[in-house]
């Protein structure tokens, strides 16, 4: 199904993009735990190929893809060490990184979706396998780094959010038969705006209401 919607060719320079900002993402939170160039390349590959790898052997693709294109694994490689030398000036251009992340998430949320189904994964599976496929490299990343994910964090921008609305609509297409090029394109588009509006406007995930204070949040302010 992949293959009617997209060439080999363009399907795997596609991939290719995903991978590298993903991995300079896991290379620059490497740099700020003061990681050594072997934790920046586990890192930026563990960023990169997670949740390819994850969704591969759940629906049984193997070998995965990650060990069977040496590109895929040298692209990771290529980011670490791209970061590891101008990693001050890679930092000062973040915000066009996370637009190109946010790109990759809107790619491999609905690419995985359909590979998913491709499997024989149920049209609910597939969505969350989609899912897993854009934000598992990132939760693997941070619980490497020590840091509670991101997207579990109530004060980080909405990320899984989108990924779940285009791994969703991708799945609608493929349930009623209108999955092309064009409405697979605008499910990635969709969760691309999605994430960029909220990085924009600081959307986030609501709490629990009436939720009381715990040890070791911030205080809240006093009012007068």
């Amino acid at each position: 199904m992949l293959q009617q919607l997209f060439s080999p060719s363009v399907q795997h320079t596609l991939d290719l993009i995903g991978i590298f900002v993903f991995a300079i993402s896991g290379a620059l939170l490497a740099v700020r735990k003061n990681f050594d160039v072997f934790g920046m390349a586990v890192l930026a590959e563990i960023t990169a190929l997670g949740g390819g790898l994850f969704r591969d052997l759940v629906i049984g693709a193997v070998p995965p893809a990650a060990f069977t294109d040496l590109g895929y694994f040298l692209t990771p490689l290529l980011a670490t060490l791209l970061v590891f030398f101008l990693h001050p000036q890679v930092e000062r251009i973040q915000g066009a990184v996370n637009v190109f992340d946010a790109a990759g998430l809107g790619l491999f949320c609905v690419a995985g979706s359909i590979k998913a189904y491709e499997y024989g994964l149920g049209l609910t599976a597939s969505a969350g396998l989609g899912l897993t496929t854009a934000v598992g490299g990132g939760v693997l990343r941070d619980v490497l780094a020590n840091e509670v994910p991101s997207l579990l964090r109530w004060d980080r921008d909405l990320y899984a959010v989108p990924a779940i609305v285009g791994s969703a609509l991708a799945a609608l297409c493929i349930r009623y038969d209108v999955l092309n090029p064009v409405t697979s394109g605008l499910a990635v588009i969709t969760a691309f705006v999605l994430r960029l509006l909220a990085m924009r406007y600081h959307w986030r995930a609501p709490r629990a209401w009436h939720r009381r204070s715990t040890v070791g949040e911030e205080e809240q302010p006093v009012l007068p």
